[in-house]
């Protein structure tokens, strides 16, 4: 299994606006609208951040409850093998890919599906992976019951769920794939 990290080659991987302040947040993304409108990130709405940050409060006391080891206030973003769908997200995309045997699992939750959609209170469809956090043994057994969703669903017609997000609480391993 390969986790893959998307990003912006004029930017560089594992560049997170959760890493910085709110309001130093909020205007990075204002700029990405202004100076780059056709990326993903320039569709999100005003209140992304605090949308994102109140995401990863869940996803934190999640994994805490679950044993996981978190390293970070807010994680790395990944996610399990190739996602035809988020390569598209960047004018100037670029992908490191990493096998899952570089990392201390314990480091690392999963949701089935993006994490905002997935402890979103307005996403209620009953699935048994909405609202649901994770841990590497237990995504293992979703991917088993339910495939991976970019290949039943990456243009998004079944649902929000086209990839598998995997949260990195550590910058062990990233550490070596920055540039």
């Amino acid at each position: 299994m390969f986790l893959y990290h998307y990003f912006d080659k004029s930017i560089g991987p594992f560049i997170s606006l959760s890493d910085l302040p709110t309001d130093e947040a909020k205007s990075i993304l204002e700029t990405i609208k202004i100076t780059r409108p056709t990326s993903q990130s320039a569709k999100r709405h005003d209140k992304y951040v605090e949308f994102r940050r109140n995401c990863e409060n869940i996803i934190r006391a999640e994994f805490l409850k679950k044993g996981g080891l978190i390293h970070r206030s807010s994680p790395h973003y990944m996610v399990i093998e190739h996602s035809p769908w988020l390569s598209t997200w960047f004018e100037n995309s670029g992908f490191v890919k990493i096998p899952i045997e570089e990392f201390d699992v314990r480091t690392i939750s999963f949701t089935y599906g993006d994490s905002m959609p997935t402890f979103s209170p307005t996403v209620n469809d009953g699935k048994e992976y909405r609202h649901q956090l994770y841990t590497y043994d237990e995504i293992l057994l979703i991917i088993e019951k339910y495939g991976l969703p970019q290949d039943w669903n990456n243009d998004g017609k079944y649902g929000p769920e086209r990839y598998i997000e995997a949260h990195i609480w550590s910058d062990e391993t990233i550490k070596n794939y920055r540039q």
